[in-house]
């Protein structure tokens, strides 16, 4: 069956589920249009993060960016669908065997949106959750952060527990400066476990990293 075909028919099914306003660009009458859903077919790409491959299923620009941020401010869970097959299209090339551990997510966020994004996408990308980190110290908002700044607010952040000789991967929703996935790997080997590999649904574009 043609691609387009099957993209039209998941949006269509999606608007059933959704407010009609697709998330990614705003055209009325489809909760994702299209062209929208088209933005999140996978594409796996990495780069490395203190020794660390993270691999992404998508780039967080444009349609992907703004279907994220429908995602985790508007409360509709309907998209973490497609972003879980990005997301599992990023944890396909890490190595298997491993344990999938999110970044937990603070109690303010979780009270805002009552979920956790990382773990609502690894749940739609079919793999079990490990919740094997945990927040130890409250960080302030990242978004007006340089790269320093950000790894200076999540320093020393999480610690993690039951993972000492295990093989583990770290999961976010999305990467930027890896400030975040840097301060996870830090707690997991300081616990001991062995970190094969990271992923995420998006990752900004290196030209614009120094945002998170």
């Amino acid at each position: 069956m043609d691609s387009a075909v099957i993209r039209r028919a998941l949006a269509d099914a999606l608007a059933f589920v959704l407010p009609v306003e697709c998330a990614g660009c705003g055209a009325e009458d489809l909760a994702l249009c299209a062209e929208c859903l088209a933005a999140l077919e996978p594409e796996p790409h990495s780069r490395v993060i203190d020794g660390v491959e993270v691999w992404s299923g998508v780039r967080f620009e444009g349609r992907a960016a703004r279907v994220v941020r429908t995602l985790k401010e508007e409360g509709r869970t309907a998209l973490a669908r497609p972003l879980g097959a990005a997301l599992g299209a990023a944890l396909a090339v890490l190595p298997a065997g491993a344990a999938f551990v999110p970044v937990p997510t603070s109690t303010a966020s979780m009270r805002r949106r009552g979920y956790r994004v990382p773990e609502l996408l690894l749940r739609r990308a079919g793999v079990p959750v490990d919740r094997a980190l945990r927040i130890v110290r409250a960080t302030g908002d990242q978004r007006a952060l340089g790269i320093d700044e950000r790894r200076a607010n999540v320093e020393h952040s999480l610690v993690a527990r039951g993972v000492a000789g295990r093989r583990v991967i770290v999961v976010d929703d999305v990467v930027t400066t890896g400030a975040t996935l840097g301060e996870a790997v830090r707690a997991l080997r300081a616990a001991g476990a062995d970190v094969v590999g990271a992923a995420t649904a998006a990752a900004t574009p290196r030209r614009r990293e120094g945002l998170r």
